[in-house]
């Protein structure tokens, strides 16, 4: 999609500015045909250099949201969604197509494993652009979340895990405090290694599970996360972050998350995103 998208801006631009007709087309000079063709031979080419070098175009880019911005109100306000989305994860991408510039394009996700090792360039973009990319796909608008439900599976593993979901959900608050994640972080459910069990972390700045060296369990895979950087929720709630939190529930998409339990238990691999 990308690089088509690049080669048929080059095809418009070549259309809009090199545009002529027998009426306007002088034998020489600036808008002779000898110049229309050599500058629409250079559009091709550039156009030809896009479609087939992948580092031609941006590796990595930010996946529209399956939602309009206003869709999660009234618990995640539509500014807060419009800056998080277009100029917070927007960095995000921009920052790590620079560190992989050069580089073989490869999914985010494969960049997780080794962010850490890898320097803050792939740790906190790389791990920025993965995490945001992932939270914007399991919400969804409070009336149609509310239809939502784990699957078995899913329940299944969070009763053998904590007991209950109301128990999963009053631990996961209890981990997303501001005294157990201080300062700025993410909060995540979990399947462990061997697919058996579920696991509640937390993790600073834009780390996340699937990088090796995050948390005191190893590497294990995220199927539900959430972000609690005051960006994600300061323009509403300010220093209330535990009714961010608690309201927050409201537009989890328990489909999607049973989605990427039954991937995970399936696969023993982190949930691939788009972007």
């Amino acid at each position: 999609m990308k690089l088509s998208l690049a080669a048929l801006s080059l095809a418009m631009a070549a259309q809009g500015s090199y545009a002529w007709s027998s009426l306007n087309m002088k034998a020489d000079g600036p808008n002779s045909r000898r110049a229309f063709f050599e500058k629409s031979a250079a559009v091709a080419g550039a156009a030809a250099v896009v479609a087939t070098n992948p580092q031609a175009a941006q590796a990595y880019f930010v996946p529209d949201l399956p939602y309009p911005f206003e869709a999660l109100e009234p618990y995640i306000d539509t500014p807060t969604m419009k800056i998080h989305h277009d100029k917070h994860h927007a960095t995000y991408v921009a920052n790590i197509n620079k560190a992989t510039e050069g580089k073989d394009e490869v999914p985010i996700l494969d960049l997780m494993e080794s962010a850490i090792e890898a320097g803050p360039g792939f740790r906190n973009s790389g791990g920025g652009h993965y995490n945001h990319a992932f939270f914007w796909s399991e919400m969804a608008p409070p009336d149609e979340a509310a239809k939502t439900k784990p699957s078995e599976q899913l329940q299944s593993l969070i009763d053998k895990s904590f007991g209950s979901t109301d128990e999963m959900k009053a631990a996961f608050e209890a981990r997303a405090a501001p005294g157990a994640v201080f300062g700025s972080g993410w909060v995540w459910v979990c399947v462990n290694q061997a697919g058996d069990e579920l696991k509640l972390v937390g993790t600073p700045n834009q780390d996340n599970p699937l990088m090796k060296g995050a948390v005191e369990e190893g590497i294990i895979f995220p199927i539900l996360g959430l972000d609690v950087w005051e960006h994600a929720y300061y323009l509403k709630y300010q220093n209330r972050r535990p009714e961010y939190v608690s309201n927050w529930w409201n537009v989890v998409n328990w489909d999607k998350v049973s989605e990427n339990c039954a991937y995970v238990v399936e696969n023993h691999a982190g949930v691939p995103v788009e972007g």
